[in-house]
C-alpha cells in the first residue's frame, strides 16, 4: 500500500483498492510471510480480525488505525488460505458487530457468513491470443449472440468447474458467440438470483472458488466465447453481516432513508456521493474485467441508480440541488466508471439494462454521453412480445408494435434482450405466449427469432428460450432438457443452432447496426396481413427479411426491392427441418422489372420468416 493508493481511493477515482484493503499475504522477510488484513471504517472505535486462526477472540488481533480517514490494519502471521475470518468493529455506541470484509476474495458457504482467506493470483491463464484479437475486434460492427444463464439452474448440482466442459460445449455448439452469466458475487438469499449481493469481490461458492470461475472463462476462451457478467452498482442488501451499517453508521449508504433506501427491492442504494463508495465499485467492475478476463459487464438496473424516485411514491425520495429527479451523483459515478473502464480494460464492454428514456447512454463521454457501449432496448423487447402475445387475428389493429422501434432503432446501440426477467411471474414462458396449437406456437416463436435477428440490434435470448421450454423459469430447478426427446423441441434448438450460424456467417446482419445504412424498408404498412419485409445490407451483400404474422399463407406475394437482383433463400422458419411442412433453402428468387421498378414475388407461408441473400 502506497499513499497515491489511499489519495486515490479517497478521490473516488481507485481503480484498484482491492490491491490493498482487504486480505493479502505480504513478505515481512526473506523467509517469513504473513497476512495483511485492511479495512475502511471510519467511525469504529474499535476493531479486531476474528477468525479460525485466533478462536474468534476480539482480544488477540487488534487493529490500528493508520489513516486520520478511517483506514485500519492488523498484520497476522498464522492466518492461512481458507481460514475464516471477519471483523468485529466497536461501534461509537459501544456496540459490537461482526462484518464480513467487503473486499474479500472468498466467503464462506451460505447460510454461514464469514469471509474467507484467499489469494485470485497466480492462476496460469492459455488465452493470451484470445485476449490480443478481442483488442482489435469492433463490437459496434461485430455479430453478438448473447446466451444469458443462471450457473445454478442450468443443470443443478453442477458447479463452475464442470460447467467449463457442458455449458461451454452446449454454447460453442449453439453458435452463440457470448455467454452472459447472472451475478457470480456472494449473496446469501437464492431467491434473489444473485441481484442482492453481501461479497461484491467474492466469487459466491454456491458454483465453486475463484479459480474455477478464472478456469470456465479461460474455457469460454478457448472456444472463442465472449464472458459477459451481469453486475450491480446500483443497491445491495440489508443483512447484517454485510455492508449496511458496516461500521456502525451509514457508510456505503446514505443516512437519509429517502437517498438511502429502495423499498420496492427491501434493499439500501449506494451512496453515490462518497468518493470511498465510488472506488469500492469502479474497482471492483476492474477487479472482474482484470483479474478474471470478463469480456464486458451488464450494469443492472441503470434505471435506479440515474433516478432518485425510481420505485418510490411522492415522499420517498428527495430531489437534486436543481430541483429534478435525476440523480447526478450517479450520473458521475457512471462517468468516471466508463472512463477508467476505457483506460484500464479498452476493450471490455460496459452494457447498460436501461429502461427510461435518459439521453445518450451509449454515447462517449466526450460526446455528453455516458460511455455505455451498448444498451438493453426494452422498448423493442416490450412491444415485440405484446405482440406476439395476442390472437393473430388482431394483430392487424396494433402493427405499429412491429415497426415503431424502427422510429429510435439507432438513437443508441442496442441489444435485443428476451432475458430471465420475460419468462418468470406469470409472464409465461416465450413458446407459452405464443396462440394457437401445438404446430402454430413453434412456428411462431421461430418466426420471433426470425425477426429479432434480422433486427438492427445484437441478440440476447434466455437459456431454455432456445428449444422452447414450456414453463416459465424457476431458479429451483433445472432447465426441461428431457424435451429434447420431442421433436418439436429438437428441431426448435436446430433451428436456433442453424440462425445463429446465418446470423454470424452474413455481415449485412450485424455490420452497419447502429446506422440507418445497413437497413431499408420494402413492406412496412401491410397491417391487413400482419407481414413485414426489410433489407440488412452491407457494402457489397443484402440480405432481405421477410416476416408473415398470420396462419394465412400469401401466394407471390409481390414486394417492391431498390434494385436489380437474384437472391437465394438462405433461412426459411418453415422449412421441414425445423417442424414446418416443406423444404425452402437453396431456393432461387428473381426480381423482374416493371414500369422502371423492381419487384420479386414470394409464396409465404403461414407464421413464417424468410431471409434471402443476394447472390
Amino acid at each position: 500500500m502506497v499513499e497515491q493508493d489511499i489519495y486515490l481511493f479517497f478521490e473516488g477515482t481507485a481503480a484498484y483498492s482491492y490491491r490493498f484493503l482487504g486480505c493479502h499475504t505480504i513478505k515481512l522477510d526473506d523467509k517469513t510471510q504473513a497476512k495483511r488484513f485492511i479495512v475502511y471504517a471510519p467511525h469504529a472505535k474499535e476493531i479486531s480480525v476474528v477468525g479460525s486462526f485466533n478462536d474468534w477472540d476480539i482480544n488477540k488481533n487488534k487493529m490500528e488505525k493508520i489513516d486520520d480517514g478511517g483506514i485500519w490494519q492488523a498484520i497476522i502471521k498464522n492466518a492461512n488460505i481458507n481460514d475464516l475470518y471477519k471483523y468485529a468493529i466497536r461501534t461509537s455506541n459501544g456496540s459490537l458487530i461482526y462484518k464480513a470484509d467487503p473486499y474479500a476474495f472468498r466467503s464462506q458457504h451460505r447460510p454461514e457468513t464469514a469471509s474467507v482467506v484467499w489469494d485470485v493470483e497466480n492462476y496460469e491463464w492459455t488465452d493470451e491470443k484470445y485476449m490480443q484479437e478481442r483488442q482489435k475486434k469492433n463490437p459496434y460492427n461485430s455479430a453478438i449472440s448473447i446466451y444469458e444463464v443462471h450457473l445454478g439452474s442450468w443443470k443443478k448440482d453442477l458447479g463452475l468447474y464442470q460447467l467449463s466442459k457442458e455449458l461451454v460445449d452446449y454454447v460453442s455448439d449453439m453458435g452463440y458467440t457470448h455467454i452472459e452469466l447472472m451475478p457470480v458475487s456472494e449473496f446469501p438469499l437464492d431467491d434473489s438470483w444473485g441481484y442482492q449481493i453481501t461479497g461484491y469481490y467474492s466469487v459466491t461458492t454456491r458454483y465453486g472458488t475463484p479459480w474455477d470461475l478464472k478456469h470456465f472463462v479461460n474455457e469460454c476462451h478457448k472456444h472463442k466465447i465472449g464472458v459477459i457478467l451481469d453486475w450491480v452498482p446500483a443497491h445491495f442488501t440489508r443483512d447484517e453481516h454485510g455492508l449496511r451499517h458496516f461500521d456502525g453508521e451509514p457508510l456505503y449508504e446514505h443516512s437519509d432513508p429517502r437517498i438511502g433506501e429502495q423499498p420496492q427491492w427491501g434493499t439500501q442504494l449506494f451512496d453515490f456521493s462518497k468518493p470511498t463508495v465510488r472506488s469500492f465499485l469502479i474497482s471492483n467492475a476492474v477487479f472482474f474485467l482484470k483479474e478474471f478476463h470478463i469480456d464486458g459487464l451488464r450494469v443492472d438496473a441503470c434505471r435506479c441508480m440515474l433516478y432518485h424516485d425510481y420505485g418510490k411514491d411522492p415522499g420517498q425520495w428527495v430531489a437534486n440541488k436543481n430541483g429534478g429527479r435525476e440523480n447526478l451523483d450517479a450520473v458521475e459515478f457512471v462517468l468516471t466508471l466508463s472512463k477508467t473502464v476505457g483506460r484500464e480494460c479498452p476493450s471490455a464492454l460496459l452494457v447498460a439494462e436501461e429502461s427510461t428514456t435518459f439521453p445518450l447512454v451509449t454515447m462517449p463521454p466526450e460526446h455528453g454521453g455516458l460511455g455505455f457501449n451498448f444498451k438493453w432496448n426494452m422498448g423493442y423487447m416490450n412491444d415485440t412480445l405484446y405482440y406476439m402475445s395476442m390472437d393473430s387475428y388482431f394483430r392487424k389493429h396494433h402493427h405499429d408494435k412491429l415497426t415503431f422501434s424502427m422510429m429510435y432503432a439507432f438513437s443508441e446501440n442496442y441489444i435485443l434482450p428476451f432475458s430471465h426477467d420475460e419468462v418468470v411471474h406469470g409472464k409465461r414462458s416465450l413458446i407459452g405466449r405464443m396462440q394457437g396449437d401445438y404446430d402454430q406456437q413453434f412456428a411462431q416463436l421461430r418466426l420471433l427469432y426470425m425477426y429479432q435477428f434480422a433486427h438492427p440490434g445484437k441478440k440476447l435470448m434466455f437459456m431454455g428460450c432456445e428449444f422452447g421450454q414450456f414453463i416459465e423459469w424457476d431458479f429451483r430447478r433445472s432447465l426441461d432438457f428431457f424435451l429434447l426427446e420431442y421433436p418439436r423441441h429438437r428441431e426448435m434448438k436446430d433451428f436456433v443452432r442453424e440462425l445463429n450460424s446465418v446470423y454470424k456467417s452474413n455481415t449485412p446482419l450485424f455490420a452497419y447496426d447502429t446506422s440507418w445504412d445497413g437497413f431499408s424498408w420494402l413492406v412496412a404498412e401491410d397491417k391487413e396481413r400482419s407481414l413485414i419485409a426489410f433489407m440488412r445490407h452491407d457494402k457489397h451483400k443484402k440480405v432481405i427479411c421477410v416476416c408473415n404474422f398470420t396462419p394465412v399463407k400469401y401466394e407471390r406475394y409481390k414486394i417492391e426491392v431498390p434494385l436489380a437482383l437474384t437472391a437465394e433463400v438462405i433461412l426459411h422458419s418453415s422449412d421441414l427441418g425445423f417442424g414446418g411442412f416443406l423444404e425452402y433453402t437453396k431456393n432461387i428468387v428473381k426480381s423482374y422489372e416493371e414500369n422502371g421498378k423492381h419487384f420479386i414475388d414470394l409464396d409465404i407461408d403461414s407464421y413464417s420468416g424468410i431471409y434471402l441473400k443476394s447472390i
